[in-house]
């Protein structure tokens, strides 16, 4: 592992040890440049909402960003992108770490906690088309075409839709992966990524096509921020409840229940999506959910909603209880054995 207090920062400053300063609160993110903007986003509403304390930056690389020539499936371990994020945590080198949500797994080390969810980002996918193509949708393109993704999740679902197509493995930071794209003589003529990733750096411009949830459910957390702390650093803790978006939180503990429950994760074909209907004390909160097969050809469907108001005190076990259902009759249909028979592959 790799730790880097950055000093171009402006916020990092020399003086009394972080751990022993309340007024001094390091924050730990991975390297890439996503991350860095996740986290210095995060940073800065902190640095608002709490200007007596300053939050210096701590950058490290994990274990996802070193292994790229593995497909993530194939790698067999959790927490790719945050265990050394939470050993730095748990070292006290850092106070919070703010992850993609969807790279956390549903149980964290012990001690640890999610102290927020944030607001969430547009959670669909997007089709990214090579620069030099004159194609705009998947559709579109000739038999034959290869899609970038290194996600399982994604290939199931599309490979239904576009049998046409061919799916391959790609890695790398968001960057890296558009330089492949765009390669001349380059494999890709598309790359699926999320949509929430590509608008926070500044790469709208670059979305051809978004994926509609009728071709292709989310991956569990998708567009969500969270940030991780201590269970035992109240003060950390309360620094962080402002920045819970309720209704955010909601969704999330409802598909992360439901993704804890299957035994999923990033290695194997999971989809969700949540949507809120009504308004008010009459708002209801919907999970649909997907299991399929890698080749698309099994697939597992089911859905449930709840009254639920993502305001009030019992909002979250509203929440938790709606994933507990789906994911019972996720069971009940086979996902447990299909996702099984997955992992054994």
């Amino acid at each position: 592992m790799t730790i880097t207090q950055d000093p171009s920062d402006n916020q990092v400053r020399s003086g009394p040890n972080p751990s022993t300063d309340s007024h001094v609160k390091p924050v730990g993110s991975r390297k890439s440049a996503l991350a860095l903007v996740q986290t210095n986003y995060v940073r800065q509403r902190l640095q608002d909402l709490h200007p007596d304390t300053t939050f210096p930056l701590v950058t490290m690389t994990t274990t996802g960003d070193n292994i790229l020539n593995v497909a993530l499936s194939k790698i067999g371990e959790k927490s790719l992108f945050t265990k050394e994020l939470e050993v730095a945590l748990e070292a006290k080198q850092v106070d919070l770490v703010v992850h993609s949500l969807k790279d956390l797994p549903t149980t964290l080390p012990p001690g640890m906690v999610i102290g927020a969810i944030l607001e969430r980002e547009d959670p669909r996918d997007a089709v990214v088309m090579k620069n030099q193509l004159p194609y705009r949708t998947l559709e579109a393109l000739p038999p034959g075409s290869v899609v970038g993704t290194s996600s399982v999740r994604r290939i199931a679902q599309l490979k239904r839709k576009y049998p046409h197509l061919q799916f391959a493995d790609v890695r790398g930071n968001l960057n890296t992966r558009l330089q492949k794209l765009d390669q001349a003589d380059g494999p890709f003529s598309a790359l699926i990524l999320a949509v929430a990733g590509l608008r926070r750096l500044d790469l709208n411009h670059r979305i051809t096509e978004i994926l509609p949830e009728s071709t292709i459910l989310h991956a569990v957390g998708q567009g969500a921020l969270a940030v991780e702390c201590r269970e035992n650093d109240q003060d950390t803790l309360a620094l962080l409840q402002s920045l819970n978006h309720h209704s955010t939180l909601a969704r999330c503990v409802a598909e992360r229940t439901l993704m804890r429950e299957l035994e999923g994760g990033c290695s194997v074909p999971l989809g969700v999506c949540t949507e809120w209907q009504g308004a008010g004390a009459e708002q209801r909160l919907q999970l649909r959910a997907l299991v399929a097969t890698l080749d698309g050809g099994e697939v597992i469907e089911a859905e449930d909603s709840i009254l639920l108001n993502p305001t009030d005190a019992n909002s979250t076990e509203k929440a938790t209880s709606l994933g507990l259902s789906v994911a019972a009759l996720m069971k009940s249909r086979g996902a447990k054995e299909l996702l099984d028979s997955i992992r054994t592959h």
